[in-house]
Parts: C-alpha cells; sequence; structure tokens
C-alpha cells in the first residue's frame, strides 16, 4: 500500500473518532433500524427462524433453538455486490456455527464492509433450549382388561382383572414429552403404540413396570397390576395307550376303560393330555402313592405276570381343586411260550447261529475235549426246562448241564425240552462232534538269533542256512508247533505237548565252519517230521580301511576315500595343534594314530597333533590291522603356512565427504573438501588381512572421529602385516572458508495484528500505534542469525523462530521509520534487505 503522508492520515482518523461518537450516541448498540452504513440484502439460518423477520436495517436478532439442536447454519448476502461478509471474523458468506450446551447461548458477529459505506454490523443470537425433567406419562391403556383404567399422571399404581384363559394383555402407554423414553416390562417401547406382555399362570397376578426416562435421565415408574382368573376345568382332551387299544374309544367324559393284551407284554405305555393346562395330573398303578405327570407326557408301567391284571388310575386336579379321576384295567393273558432265548455250548460253537425258531445245531470241538456245559435260557421264565436229565423248574429262567462226550472221532446228541405254561411243548436239539487226533506236525514259526535264515521260513521248507559273523560263538534258536499239542525236541531240548513255543542255546564251532541243527515235529497221531539248519560262522575280517578322516581345523587333500591312503592338510600359520580324528570300516580292527591306539570293538579314534614351526610339514600316520592281522597305513601330511605379508586397507571412507581420488588398496595418498561449518570427520577403516594392525591417527578398531583444525588437517593410518611389514595411508582434510550470506530478498513485513490501523478493513498501512512492533522476517537459513535495523541502524531485538518475526527490545518513538533486515553467520553479515515504510502513532485514538 502507497504511504500517506502523517498529517492527512490524523485528519482522517479525527474524522473518523467523531462519527464514531455520533453513532454511540445514537443508539448503536439497539435492535431498532439504524442508518448504519454497508447492509445486507438478506440472511437466513438453518434450523430455525431470525426473530424479528429480517429487514436490512434491524441489527440485532434472536433465534430460539431446541435442546438438541448442536449447530446450525447462518448464510449473508451483501446488499452491493463485491462488499465483503465476514461471520465472526471469517471472511464467508455462509458458516455452519458449532452451539454452546443445552441452556446455553451462541452469539454470532456478522459485519459487512464495502467501498462505498462504513462497515455495518449484524448479530444473531442462537438460545438452545435447556433439557426437559418431565417424565410423566399422558394416557395409560391395558386391553384385555376391567375395569378401564382411570389415568393420572400421578397415580403410579393401577390393577386390572382378566379371564383365567387369557394369556397376555395389550399395554399402550402414551408420553407427555416426545423427547422422554420409556420400557414396559424391561423392553424399550414407543410412545402411544401396544407392547404384548405375556401373563402368568391362571390364579396368579402380572405385575407390568413402565419406566418413563425424562431427557435429564430422571426416571418414573408406572404399574399395572394384572389379576387372571382360576379354571375349573378337570378334563382330559386325549388318552392313548401303547401297546393295545382302549375298550371303550376314549371320550373325556367316559372314565372306566379295558385294555387286552398277550401274555408276553411286559410294558404298556400311557399318554394323558389335559384339556387346561393349568390344571395338573398324576397317575397311581395298582393303588399305589400317585406320581406327578405333565399333559402328555408319557408313563410306562411295567406289567404282572401272564393271566393277571394291572390297575392303572389318572387322578385330574382342576385349578379350583376339583377332581376327576379316569380308570384302566389291563388283562394280560396267559403265555403259550416254549421257546429259548439263549443257548451255548462251552467250550464250543453253535452252527448256526442260536435263533429262538432254529431246534436242529452241531458243535464241533477238539479230540482232547472229553466234557462240555450246555446253558440254555427260557423266553418265559414260568416255562418247564429240561436239558437232558437235568430239569430247571417254572421261575427260573436259565440252566445248565455237563455232558460227558463219546470218544474221539465220534459224535454226542443233546436235547433240550421247553414246556411253555399253556402245556405245549418243544424240542431243541444239539449234536456234539469230538474231533479225531490231529496229524498235523508241521512249524507256524522258526528263527535264530542273530541270523537270517536262508530261504525265509515256510511251513513245508525243512532245510535252511544262516550266516553268522566270525565273533559270534553262540545262537538261539526259537521254534513254534502249529498244532500246540505234537511234542517237539529242538536239539536236545525237548518241547511237551501243550506248550506251542520252545528255544535252545546252540554253541558253534570255531570261525569259518558250519554247525548242524535238528528240529523234529510229533503229531498228536504220533507222525513225525524233521527241519534242519546249518549254521555258518565266517572267517575272521580282513577289512583294514577306514571308512573316515578328518583334520580339524583344516581340509583334506584330496577328499577322503577308504582307498586313497596319502593327504595334505594346509593350516594357518598361527594354528600349533591339530586333531586327527579316524573311522574303521571294521570296528573289531585295531587302529593306531600316531602313537594313540584304539583298540578292536572301539570305531572312531582321535589324537591332538602338535605341529612344527612355521612354513613346516608334520606328517601324521594311521595303521589300520585287521581282524585277520592284516594291516595297512595311511599317511597325512600338514604343512603350517608362513606369516603373512598383506598391509593393505581393503576400504577406506570418510563422513562427511568423499576421498579424491576414489579408494584404491594400492593408492596411499588422498584428499577430502567439507563445508566451513564442518568441525568433525568420522574415518573407516577396513583391514585386507584381520590379524593385520592399524595404527597412527585411527585406532585397530579402524573407527576415528578426527577433530578439525585450521584450513588442512592431515590424517596418518598405518597398517603393518602379521609378518611386521607396514603401509602408511594419507588424508588431507580441507575445510572451505566460511563466506558472508547474501542479503534477504524481501522487506520486513508488519504483522496484521501489530498494524493497528483505525478503521475496519485498514489493517495493512503499515501505520501502527504500537512502539514495540513485530515484523515477519525472511525464512534464516541454517547456521544464520536474523537482526533488525531502524532507520540504518542496528536495534537489539528478539526473534521468534516459529513465528519467524523480528521485535524491537526498546520502544520506537512516534514518526515514520525505515525498518530493514540482515542475516549474520559464520562469514560475517549480510548486506540489508529491501526497506519496510512504517508510521507509529501512539497518540491518535482507536476505534471502538
Amino acid at each position: 500500500m502507497a504511504m500517506r503522508t502523517v498529517t492527512v492520515v490524523r485528519q482522517y482518523l479525527a474524522a473518523t473518532f467523531l462519527i464514531g461518537i455520533g453513532l454511540f450516541a445514537s443508539g448503536c448498540g439497539d435492535t431498532a433500524t439504524v442508518n448504519q452504513g454497508a447492509q445486507l440484502a438478506s440472511l437466513t439460518v438453518a434450523p430455525g427462524s431470525l426473530e424479528p423477520t429480517f429487514s436490512s436495517g434491524t441489527t440485532q436478532y434472536n433465534v430460539n433453538l431446541s435442546s438438541s439442536t448442536t449447530s446450525v447454519t447462518i448464510t449473508a448476502q451483501p446488499a452491493v455486490s463485491g462488499d465483503t461478509v465476514t461471520i465472526n471474523g471469517q471472511n464467508t458468506r455462509s458458516s455452519v456455527i458449532t452451539l454452546g450446551a443445552a441452556g446455553t447461548t451462541t452469539p454470532v458477529s456478522i459485519v459487512v464492509s464495502g467501498s462505498g459505506a462504513n462497515p455495518g454490523g449484524y448479530t444473531v443470537r442462537f438460545i438452545r433450549a435447556g433439557l426437559t425433567g418431565n417424565n410423566s406419562l399422558q394416557n395409560l391403556a391395558v386391553s384385555p382388561g376391567t375395569p378401564p383404567i382411570a389415568f393420572s399422571e400421578n397415580t403410579l399404581n393401577y390393577t386390572v382383572d382378566v379371564a383365567n384363559n387369557v394369556g397376555s394383555v395389550a399395554v399402550t402407554p402414551t408420553l407427555q414429552d416426545p423427547a422422554a423414553t420409556m420400557t414396559v416390562n424391561g423392553q424399550a417401547a414407543i410412545s402411544g403404540q401396544a407392547s404384548i406382555v405375556p401373563l402368568k399362570a391362571a390364579g396368579q397376578d402380572t405385575a407390568i413396570p413402565i419406566v418413563v426416562t425424562a431427557q435429564n435421565n430422571s426416571t418414573k415408574t408406572y404399574t399395572v397390576t394384572v389379576s387372571r382368573g382360576v379354571s375349573g376345568n378337570f378334563n382330559l382332551r386325549s388318552l392313548t395307550v401303547s401297546p393295545g387299544t382302549l375298550t371303550p374309544a376314549f371320550n373325556a367324559g367316559t372314565l372306566g376303560y379295558t385294555v387286552n393284551l398277550p401274555s408276553n407284554a411286559s410294558s404298556i405305555t400311557v399318554t394323558p393330555t389335559l384339556q387346561d393346562t393349568t390344571a395338573s395330573m398324576a397317575i397311581s398303578v395298582n393303588s399305589g402313592q400317585p406320581t406327578n405327570i405333565n399333559s402328555g407326557q408319557s408313563r410306562t408301567i411295567t406289567l404282572g405276570q401272564p393271566d393277571s391284571n394291572t390297575f392303572i388310575n389318572i387322578i385330574v386336579t382342576a385349578q379350583n381343586g376339583n377332581r376327576n379321576t379316569y380308570a384302566i384295567v389291563v388283562d394280560k393273558a396267559p403265555s403259550s411260550n416254549n421257546n429259548l432265548s439263549a443257548l451255548s455250548v462251552t467250550p464250543g460253537t453253535l452252527s448256526p447261529r442260536f435263533a429262538a425258531d432254529t431246534l436242529s445245531y452241531t458243535v464241533n470241538v477238539a479230540t482232547g475235549v472229553e466234557t462240555v456245559t450246555v446253558s440254555a435260557t427260557k423266553a418265559d421264565p414260568n416255562a418247564v426246562m429240561a436239558i437232558g436229565s437235568v430239569t430247571v423248574p417254572a421261575g427260573t429262567r436259565t440252566g445248565q448241564a455237563a455232558v460227558t462226550l463219546d470218544g474221539p472221532g465220534s459224535d454226542t446228541p443233546v436235547s433240550i425240552t421247553v414246556r411253555a405254561p399253556s402245556g405245549a411243548p418243544q424240542e431243541y436239539r444239539i449234536t456234539i462232534h469230538r474231533a479225531a487226533p490231529s496229524s498235523n506236525n508241521n512249524l507256524s514259526a522258526l528263527s535264530v538269533t542273530p541270523g537270517t535264515l536262508s530261504p525265509r521260513f515256510a511251513a513245508d521248507t525243512l532245510s535252511y542256512t544262516v550266516n553268522v559273523a566270525t565273533g559270534v560263538e553262540t545262537v538261539t534258536v526259537s521254534a513254534t508247533k502249529a498244532d500246540p499239542n505234537a511234542a517237539m525236541a529242538i536239539g536236545s531240548v525237548t518241547v511237551p505237548a501243550g506248550t506251542r513255543t520252545g528255544q535252545a542255546a546252540v554253541t558253534l564251532d570255531g570261525p569259518d565252519s558250519d554247525t548242524p541243527v535238528s528240529i523234529t515235529v510229533t503229531a498228536p497221531s504220533g507222525a513225525p517230521q524233521e527241519y534242519r539248519i546249518t549254521i555258518h560262522r565266517a572267517a575272521p575280517s580282513s577289512n583294514n580301511n577306514l571308512s573316515a578322516l578328518s583334520v580339524t581345523p583344516g581340509t583334506l587333500s584330496p577328499r577322503f576315500a577308504a582307498d586313497t591312503l596319502s593327504y595334505t592338510v594346509n593350516v594357518a600359520t598361527s594354528v600349533e595343534t591339530v586333531t586327527v580324528s579316524a573311522t574303521k570300516a571294521d570296528p573289531n580292527a585295531v587302529m593306531a594314530i600316531g602313537s594313540v591306539t584304539v583298540p578292536a570293538g572301539t570305531r572312531t579314534g582321535q589324537a591332538a597333533v602338535t605341529l612344527g614351526g612355521q612354513d613346516s610339514d608334520t606328517p601324521v600316520s594311521i595303521i589300520v590291522t585287521a581282524p585277520s592281522g592284516a594291516p595297512q597305513e595311511y599317511r597325512v601330511t600338514i604343512h603350517r603356512a608362513a606369516p603373512a605379508s598383506n598391509n593393505n586397507l581393503s576400504a577406506l571412507s570418510v563422513t562427511p565427504g568423499s576421498l579424491s581420488p576414489a579408494f584404491a588398496a594400492d593408492t596411499l595418498s588422498y584428499t577430502v573438501n567439507v563445508a566451513s561449518d564442518v568441525t568433525s570427520v568420522a574415518i573407516s577403516a577396513t583391514k585386507a588381512d584381520s590379524n593385520a594392525v592399524i595404527s597412527g591417527d585411527v585406532p585397530n578398531s579402524g573407527q576415528a572421529n578426527i577433530t578439525l583444525s585450521g584450513a588442512t588437517t592431515p590424517v596418518s593410518i598405518i597398517v603393518t602385516a602379521p609378518s611386521g611389514a607396514s603401509k602408511t595411508y594419507s588424508i588431507d582434510l580441507i575445510r572451505a572458508t566460511p563466506t558472508a550470506p547474501p542479503a534477504p530478498v524481501s522487506a520486513p513485513d508488519l504483522i496484521p495484528q501489530d498494524d493497528s490501523g483505525f478503521l475496519p478493513g485498514q489493517d495493512s498501512d503499515n501505520i501502527t500505534n504500537v512502539n514495540t512492533p513485530r515484523f515477519r522476517i525472511s525464512q534464516p537459513g541454517s547456521g544464520e542469525t536474523p537482526n533488525l535495523y531502524v532507520d540504518g541502524n542496528k536495534v537489539d531485538s528478539t526473534f521468534n523462530q516459529g513465528a519467524n518475526t523480528l521485535k524491537p527490545t526498546s520502544a520506537l518513538s512516534d514518526g515514520d521509520h525505515t525498518i530493514t533486515s540482515t542475516v549474520t553467520n559464520a562469514g560475517g553479515e549480510s548486506s540489508q534487505s529491501p526497506p519496510l515504510p512504517v508510521t507509529i502513532d501512539t497518540i491518535a485514538p482507536g476505534f471502538p
């Protein structure tokens, strides 16, 4: 904005001040119509309505809103196109206003500014209603129910009556305050809508609570008690039995019935169902104690013996205590059952399997069985049974008889006669066949331990060979008879009839010889059979090979093979001792690793070998002697390396900066250029040989932080190889000379909060009544400090880094001033920024 002279500004401010006094004198804050300058063409709110109705000359309005409204939208249009509208200080024509809590008022300010008139102001007060405490009902009805409820909002308890057959009622409550909420019988309900509530059984009262909760969470509980009547119905709806049929057919008014059942019926199931489920019911059998039963529930009743009666009473008690008794007489016929329910022979198995209507059976038993037991069970325990000569009387269900069999190879008949209670007889017959003596002289299994039969065992293969190791002196021969009643001899060991398996220890002849073994099996019929085994004991082993060979540390060259006898192993110069490990192919061989002996029976051995000096060879001999006595020698030559002479680096780097030239192991001199503000450099050096040593300006770890001093800082890195040869790498760290920064590109800017202005909309004319104003400046660079100049002279100031502003620490005098800024770094101070003209005026009055 172009600067005006101080005289013109002060004259304008004085005129404006007088206008302001006139406005206040004529009632600037009144809701009446005033000549206020720039005006609105329209003003609307949603939701709600302005009170009074909008008029461009009316400046204050109220809007009444419900307690549930939390925000509104206000929209203002200026009367003159191009005028500016601010709502609560924001340049906008429409804004969403968040309201305060219920019961509070939220004011909103609207200012209209234009080039052709003074600014005009409007105020809208949004009044949000408080939360109501109304927790009363307006009405309450229950259907059905007598008498009708005479409702009063302050009467909380009501009683209605319904008939005994009514199972539920409809409760319809209506709220006084639609903003309140309520529950009926614990369930959420809607005002004016019916809620269905189930009732307790007839004769009982059901209390129904209606809880009303106001907006402010206060509650009130109304209670309706529904009284349900008592029933006198003591009739059955239905009565069924199974098995059988009621005579006569069921009728609710008929109380006596008969059921005829066959003699084999053991129980009857009775199912009674009530006409009125509020009644209760019990069953009594043969004048016994009644037991309760639910409607539709089945009860199974055990019946007496054939040709007997069972008396069943069903007592129904109505809700009012009246009783009705239905009587059933079950008549069971005499039994004609002459069947068996079970039949068995021990030992032995019936063929075919037992069935009550199968009368003839066969049982096969072994030749050695001389007696069997026949067991039979009557289907009707009141029948009479004879098992051969053994009688089983009525009342005893099961009987047994011991039967002596005829000789081997013969049949013995057994008769079982069953006579029913009615007198009808029935005969079951069993033929027991005793087998002839067995002629089975086979084996079912044969084995030698240790060893394997060749060929594999088969009952009809009589001759076998078994090969065992030379060290085996005794084997165990195991044999199992196919017929346990046969007799068996394994060499001199006898296995009698009745014992199925036998074993014999056999002492073998010397190595490389055969030992014969005979197994003779004699069948129960007396027929013999011989199995023969030839056991060959192997000659002593001549295996003098190794199966594994290794040196630790180190690697065999060539790789190990059993038939390769000579090897070389190279180890580092620092290795003074190695361990030689060897494994025999035959564990019964004898092995010597140098002076260490590994006896027969131990497969693997180790020996520690002390090596000669650096750059020397140490021979190691491994001799393997087979069990047959044949020796074989393996030889390992261990070469210990000479000391390393590698004094190179494998990597070298600096941070910050980069090496020039790029690192190479044979390049020894480097230069690194860094910025002027760099005070230290991190150096990382890596040895090509980890056993070498780093010294000089960098320790052996290879990591160092070098503090820079002056323009050039030399660094020396000495690498010494294990052999003692050394090499020096050098780096010159060159730090750039600092330079002063460039001048700020833009003039300081008086911030709007301190650019007082004396009229609305004139807060950017660089006129202020603040004598220590704040100036926003160009963002200083890294390491730069801003400075404030007034009229060409540096003044003490404070810098707010967050707001990027400079503020003089001492008050500036009234009048016109030129404001500039500079920045300072390690290289010096920049020249001054472009100027900002500012007028300080602490005398003129502010706009009210």
